[in-house]
C-alpha cells in the first residue's frame, strides 16, 4: 500500500518562468523510509515544501499528491491546515525556524496540540512531558518555558520529534534534520528518528546530502540532480549498483571521503 503518491509534480517560479521541480513522480509506501539525496539545489526541499504546500508566494506547483486516497492539490488552505501536522509533520532542518521567536517553545507545542485534539493544557503538559523523557531530553516542563534561542540545535531537533511523537502523523518528512548539528547531536538524533518511525509506525520521507546517514536510515532512495529524479531503487540497489553517472558520483565522492577520515584517525593515532 502506497501511504503517498506524487505524480507528475512540477514547481515553477511564476516571475521568471524558472522550472524548479521537472514532472517529478515517486510513492512512499506504508510504514517505509524513502530518502531523497542530492547536492545542494538539486531541489529536495523544494519538493518537500510542495508536498505540504508551503514554498514561498509566488513558487506555483502542477501535478497531483495524493495522500491515502485522498488528492491533497485539490484541498483548500483551511484543510490542508488540518493535515499538516496531524497526518503529515514535518521536522525541518534548522529547528530555530520552526519555532516562534517572541515565544518559549512550549507556546507552539500548546497550540498545535489543542488545534488538533483540543486538549487541556495538563493533558499537553503530561503527554509532552512523557514524549521529551522518551528522546531523552530532562526537565521537560524547564525546556518547555525556553525561548528558542535558549536551547541547542540537536535539543530543538529533539523537541519536533517529541512532538511529532504525541501528534503521531502517518507521514513524516524530516528535511536536512542533522545538517546544522555537530557529530554527536547528529548520532542522537537519527536514532531518536528511527526509534518515532518503530514507535508509531509512520511512513518517513527523509531528506539528506549525507549519504552515511541515508544509507543507515532509508528503505528506498530516489536521487535528484537539477529538479529531476535521475535515479530510484531500494538502499542497497542504489549504493551498491548504481546506473546512472551522478549517482556514482555521489556514492565515489562519500566512499573517498570516508576513506580519507580513516586513514587521518589513523595517521594521529600513531602520533
Amino acid at each position: 500500500m502506497n501511504m503517498l503518491e506524487v505524480r507528475h509534480l512540477k514547481v515553477w517560479d511564476q516571475k521568471s518562468h524558472n522550472v524548479i521541480i521537472h514532472n517529478s513522480s515517486f510513492q512512499l509506501k506504508a510504514g517505509q523510509c524513502l530518502a531523497i539525496v542530492g547536492e545542494s539545489g538539486s531541489g529536495k526541499s523544494v519538493t518537500c515544501r510542495s508536498l505540504m504546500r508551503l514554498n514561498k508566494p509566488g513558487i506555483q506547483q502542477s501535478g497531483e499528491i495524493v495522500f491515502k486516497g485522498e488528492y491533497l492539490n485539490q484541498l483548500s488552505d483551511k484543510e490542508m491546515r488540518k493535515r499538516r501536522g496531524r497526518n503529515i509533520g514535518m521536522i525541518l532542518q534548522n529547528g530555530m525556524r520552526a519555532f516562534d521567536p517572541s515565544s518559549v517553545v512550549g507556546v507552539h507545542c500548546k497550540e498545535t496540540l489543542r488545534e488538533h485534539f483540543g486538549w487541556s493544557k495538563s493533558e499537553i503538559e503530561e503527554k509532552m512531558t512523557k514524549a521529551m523523557e522518551r528522546v531523552l531530553l530532562k526537565h521537560p516542563m524547564e525546556l518547555l518555558n525556553k525561548y528558542p534561542y535558549q536551547l541547542s540545535g540537536g535539543m530543538l531537533q529533539r523537541l519536533m520529534i517529541a512532538l511529532a511523537l504525541v501528534l503521531s502523523p502517518d507521514i513524516i518528512i524530516a528535511d536536512e534534520p542533522t545538517t546544522a548539528l555537530d557529530t554527536i547531536s547528529q548520532f542522537e538524533v537519527v536514532e531518536q528518528l528511527m526509534g518515532l518511525r518503530e514507535s508509531t509506525g509512520c511512513s518517513m520521507l527523509f531528506v539528506s546530502h549525507d549519504l552515511g546517514v541515508v544509507q543507515k536510515i532509508a528503505d528506498e532512495v530516489l536521487v535528484m540532480r537539477h529538479g529531476e529524479i535521475v535515479e530510484s531503487g531500494t538502499t542497497q540497489a542504489v549504493f551498491s549498483e548504481a546506473q546512472h553517472p551522478y549517482t556514482r558520483y555521489l556514492v565515489s565522492t562519500r566512499r573517498e571521503l570516508g576513506a580519507n577520515f580513516n586513514m587521518m584517525m589513523q595517521e594521529d593515532n600513531m602520533c
